[in-house]
């Protein structure tokens, strides 16, 4: 059995710098056409001008002929200004500013430290359509890591969306049916990406019977019944939900350690993991929208008019990649997938 749609898109991912991301920008050009790109670098990508050099980095790491397009993102800060958000819109390139809470994730220690001051820059961004991509969870410590989420949305989404109805905005890597409900309900301009990991698993495949590292990620996998409250939303065809697989490299030492970091790898087998979850739904027909459609929609893009061809066979998902001087280990590894890309 063969499935050919349109290339996909991935509306939120990671790619690194330097060595790092030389390691891992293949993948993601191989099954995607178009790609945003997070700014969460060290130091964090926080104007237009650095952002337009992160670009050409990651085209001069890209293998030749490959017509793969970063789309790039500035990392918001308490500093952020209006005046930036102007160049940013102006320049062609910056397609978002990723709202990182400080402390929430990865690289997000010069996050926003007080949302309401920065409401002249998002009414900037609101007049000129620039999307506001919000990671979404609170970090006080005496908030439970699980309910991060759903408290965000009552803190701070439900104002932000009342008072800027205009703005763009990205619910990243929505984790529960708190946020699914949120998105549904919200009648201003909002969509949600939605990751593999979080259609695949949930909490018990990372804690029971032992702690399993790679599969840990910011936000962290919920209950069950969130899980599939996900699931319904992603083959719904609702055009608010599409694909961003959050793909985060770290490598192999930093995983598998007394502290381990967060963040699954999935641009080696990204579309082959959604087209098995959207198989195991009985939903392959709404694959194509999931993950083609909707989202250059929502960003006023046009669709892409290549096509990626899956086939329906077994292969192993290997046990790691080459990632600079160490391996990354991607979600899945040594595992059987039933997808398989194969043009």
């Amino acid at each position: 059995m063969q499935l050919t749609i349109t290339q996909p898109d991935d509306w939120h991912l990671h790619l690194r710098d330097d060595d790092a991301l030389a390691a891992v920008v293949a993948h993601s050009a191989e099954r995607f056409a178009r790609a945003i790109v997070m700014p969460n670098l060290q130091p964090p990508v926080t104007t237009t001008e650095m952002a337009a050099a992160y670009r050409l980095r990651i085209l001069s790491a890209l293998p030749t002929n490959t017509g793969f397009d970063p789309l790039m993102t500035l990392y918001m800060t308490d500093r952020l200004s209006s005046e930036e958000v102007i160049r940013a819109k102006q320049s062609g390139i910056v397609k978002g500013i990723k709202l990182y809470p400080a402390g929430a994730t990865t690289n997000s220690d010069a996050g926003v430290t007080d949302i309401q001051k920065l409401y002249p820059v998002l009414e900037t961004m609101q007049s000129e359509s620039l999307p506001l991509l919000i990671h979404a969870e609170v970090t006080d410590s005496s908030v439970d890591i699980f309910d991060r989420e759903r408290i965000f949305i009552d803190r701070y989404l439900v104002e932000l969306s009342r008072t800027f109805p205009e703005l763009p905005m990205v619910f990243e890597h929505v984790t529960t049916k708190d946020a699914v409900d949120f998105v549904k309900e919200n009648p201003g301009r909002m969509a949600a990406t939605i990751t593999p990991q979080h259609l695949m698993y949930n909490r018990n495949a990372m804690l029971a019977g032992g702690i399993r590292p790679h599969y840990f990620c910011l936000p962290i996998l919920k209950r069950g019944s969130h899980q599939q409250a996900l699931i319904e939303a992603a083959t719904s065809g609702d055009p608010r939900f599409f694909l961003g697989t959050d793909s985060a490299p770290h490598p192999q030492h930093a995983k598998e350690c007394g502290c381990g970091c967060a963040g699954c790898y999935t641009a080696n087998s990204a579309i082959e993991l959604y087209a098995e979850i959207f198989d195991q739904a009985g939903a392959l027909n709404k694959l194509e929208g999931f993950s083609s459609f909707f989202g250059a929609d929502f960003y006023n893009l046009p669709r892409n008019t290549n096509t990626i061809t899956l086939e329906k066979r077994s292969w192993i998902v290997p046990e790691s990649y080459p990632f600079g001087n160490d391996r990354v280990v991607p979600l899945m590894a040594g595992h059987e997938l039933q997808w398989q890309l194969i043009s």
